[in-house]
């Protein structure tokens, strides 16, 4: 489990294709030595298991294996050498819960339609897939590329929200521009609720 708030931006270093596999290194702050292998570390928004760990030149780094579906299903096939991706490592008991319940199960694309910058902030509007669009509330959650965001606004099958100067300058979003997709998990709460209706 996470809680959507990044803690480091990691940079792609290394992509091993490996049969249906891509074994991918990542750059990052975080002391290898304090992660275990095994580990569940949010990489953009996929929850994705660090295989091993590291160090190159003074630079801590981990590994992480993508599955087929993993690169057909989220950004993570986007990826490239250079590619900043937003990182979380698992939450523990007694941690903060400053954002909103995250499982690092991406759900679906969504993509950027248009991005206004004004104050040092950025607005953005937003399409999802129809499908998940229902589970998106004006003034709820939604987890984008491993952030924990507030919707501002939603009309059909677009939403907006809007990011203060801090969370453009320690994420990956200052680097986010229209036509871009994001990694899109819906609120766990949202989707239970539409289901025990639809159970119904």
């Amino acid at each position: 489990m996470f809680t959507g708030l990044v803690s480091d931006v990691g940079t792609i270093v290394s992509i091993t294709p490996k049969g249906d596999l891509h074994r991918i290194r990542i750059a990052c702050s975080y002391d290898p030595k304090s992660i275990a292998l095994g580990a569940s570390i949010a990489c953009s928004g996929p929850c994705l298991t660090a295989v091993e760990m590291g160090s190159d030149k003074g630079q801590g780094f981990f590994e992480v294996d993508a599955a087929a579906e993993t690169l057909a299903r989220t950004t993570v096939g986007e990826w490239k050498v250079g590619t900043h991706i937003n990182l979380e490592r698992a939450m523990k008991i007694g941690d903060e819960l400053g954002g909103h319940i995250v499982t690092g199960h991406v759900d679906g694309l969504s993509k950027i339609v248009e991005r206004r910058d004004f104050d040092g902030m950025a607005h953005f509007d937003i399409e999802a897939p129809a499908d998940l669009a229902r589970f998106i509330a004006e003034k709820g959650s939604v987890c984008l590329d491993g952030t924990s965001l507030t919707v501002n606004s939603v009309t059909g099958n677009r939403f907006t929200i809007l990011l203060i100067p801090h969370t453009l300058a320690v994420t990956t979003w200052g680097e986010r521009k229209t036509g871009d997709h994001l990694n899109l998990e819906v609120d766990l709460m949202a989707r239970y609720a539409a289901r025990l209706i639809e159970a119904k």
